[in-house]
This record gives C-alpha cells, structure tokens and sequence, in this order.
C-alpha cells in the first residue's frame, strides 16, 4: 500500500524506484553530541565534489561563516551558543546597601557605563545596574576546557549552563522525496543506494525542487542557475568507499552504513546519553513512519529540532497532490456538465 505522505511510496524507496536486486539501504547517522566543529566534512565536501567556495565572510553567527544549506554549501556546521538562562544571573542591586563595600564606587560606575568616557565602548547600554551587580560580584566560571568532557570527572551537577551546540547539516535523502515528484525532466534520481542525487546535466533550472523540498535543502547557483545539493558522494559508494565528509570526520560524529544499522546504533546511543545524565538527547528523522517516511539522514540532537533550524513535524510536501488533482477533475466536470446543460437549455 503507497503510504498516505507519498505519491509513490513504499518505505524501501530503491527497488520502488525499478533498481533489481538492490543493495541495502544506506545513509549518514550525525551525532551531535560528539561535533566538535571542526568543519573538516565541509572542506572535504568540497574538495572531492569540486563545489565553489561559499565567501568567505564572517556572518555573526558564532563560527558559522556559511550560514545554511546552499547550492554551494552541501555540508553545512551550525554553531548554536545557548548562554546561561536570565534566571541564573546575579540579582541587580536594589535599596540602599547595608554591608561592606564589594567594590569600588569607580568600577561599579565603570560596569554600569556611567563614568566619563575613557575611549572604550564596552558595548552596554549605559545605566544597567544588574551589568553593574555582575562585575562587583567578580568573576563567574563559565567553563574552560579541559582534558575530559564537561561532568566527566567531577559529576553532571557542577556542568555550567553555557554550552555550544553544533551540527553538520546535510541534504535528509528523504524516503518520500518531495523533489523527485515535482522534477519536470528526471534529474532528480533515486540510485540503487536509496539516495537521491541531482543529474546536473539535465536540470533546466526550473526550481521546482526547491520549493517543494521540506527542508529548504535544495538551492539554485547563482551563475548557472541549476539546482545543487549533496549526493551523498554516489561515485563514491559505487566504488565501495565511504562518502568524503564522513571519512573525514575526526570524531565519528557523522556515521555511514547500511540504515537499519545506523538506526540501532543510533537508538543504543541516545540510551547510553541518557543513562549519563543527559535526558534532553533525542533522534531526529529516524522514524520511518513520518511525514517524509524517515530520512536517509538522521540526527542525535540535545535539544529541539527548531534550535538546529530544523522544522519539528516535516511533511512531503506533494502529499495532497492526488486529492487537489481528483478535485480538480471532479470540478472541471461540474463545469463542463454545467455549460451543456446551459446550451441544451438555451437551445430548447
């Protein structure tokens, strides 16, 4: 039975798509809890598949200097810095204070950017008291590294509240892809692997895809106007090799195999973290019977789906196609019926 967010669907997307005797199913399993953000899968994306440099330009965003998922851009590393939460700060002062002085009039007043200007502009709001309370109170510990993990050695109850998430992003391969359904010409295929791959040859830059991509994975380039996106390095896999970006990684933080393992391994895993104290570790596209059928690319994440830019609840978005095409039809015969009946009538 084709499933209800497919137009054309089995879960076992290659054998659908006409390949016999099919290898397994493969795919990318990213655990983010061990991305350190070194960005070696982006420089070696890059490097085996020949795609163009991304500028080189710093955008704010931590260390993010690509931003998203582009047309050149195929491996893409978030940096999401979460700082300690409002309710942790130290309170800002308030009365008339009855101690001893913690400090001096002049650094208070320095902290709270009242004093004369001295050439610096550290960047606060003048007359904030709470940024004043915050230096008299000293120094706070926000984390330095060390030679373990963070809770490794002293207990998850002394981790501080200030921590950076990171994750390599990729194109889902999704099981019911949205983009093979829309693509005009068939430059969208589905490979033996179960992946999906763009035939840059025969794209006519319609940007179908691209739309119709739940993800907002898919992306035109700019000077040819073709749609791009990672294949999960189909030449490489047809010659038993392990796609660049995951041979690459330092930690193993991206895994590739066959995809019922990597969905195992992936549930032992998310296991082990929470038995390490770490309840917020979650999956994130594993699950086969989703609104896109479960990706081919799936992710360990420790925290929402939205904190990564990732959309919570995705759906093939040609899911409602057959139903608007059956009520397009059926109106399309109402009116037809309509105007012979109003000839008939007029004849008569």
């Amino acid at each position: 039975m084709p499933d209800a967010n497919s137009l054309y669907g089995p879960l076992d997307p290659a054998p659908d798509a006409g390949w016999e005797a099919a290898p397994p199913r493969m795919g990318f399993f990213t655990d983010t809890s061990v991305c350190i953000g070194c960005k070696a899968c982006e420089v070696a994306c890059k490097e085996w598949n020949g795609v163009p440099d991304s500028g080189f330009d710093l955008l704010g965003m931590s260390y993010d200097n690509t931003g998203a998922l582009t047309a050149n851009s195929w491996r893409h590393v978030a940096f999401v810095e979460q700082p300690r939460p409002a309710g942790h700060r130290t309170p800002p002062f308030a009365g008339d204070p009855t101690g001893a002085a913690t400090s001096s009039p002049t650094s208070a007043a320095a902290g709270a950017a009242t004093a004369p200007d001295t050439g610096t502009d550290p960047g606060l709001p003048p007359g904030r008291g709470e940024a004043a309370a915050r230096m008299a109170a000293g120094p706070e510990f926000l984390g330095m590294p060390g030679a373990q993990p963070p809770g490794r050695g002293t207990g998850a109850e002394s981790r501080t509240d200030f921590r950076w998430l990171m994750m390599s992003d990729v194109c889902k391969h999704c099981t019911h892809a949205a983009c093979l359904d829309v693509c005009p010409t068939g430059s969208l295929f589905r490979t033996e692997f179960g992946t999906v791959v763009v035939q840059e040859d025969i794209c006519n830059g319609c940007g179908y895809c691209i739309s119709a991509c739940p993800y907002g994975v898919i992306d035109q380039r700019k000077d040819d106007g073709r749609a791009w996106k990672c294949t999960l390095c189909y030449d490489r896999l047809g010659a038993g090799m392990t796609p660049a970006c995951a041979q690459a990684c330092p930690t193993e933080s991206i895994q590739y195999g066959p995809l019922d393992e990597l969905r195992d391994r992936a549930a032992q895993r998310v296991a082990t973290l929470h038995e390490r104290g770490v309840p917020e570790a979650r999956l994130y596209g594993h699950d086969p019977t989703d609104g896109v059928g479960g990706d081919g690319a799936f992710f360990l994440l420790l925290d929402q789906p939205e904190v990564y830019g990732l959309p919570p609840d995705p759906v093939v978005t040609t899911r409602d196609l057959p139903k608007m095409w059956k009520r397009a039809g059926l109106a399309a015969l109402a009116m037809a019926a309509a105007t012979v009946a109003a000839f008939v009538g007029g004849s008569s």
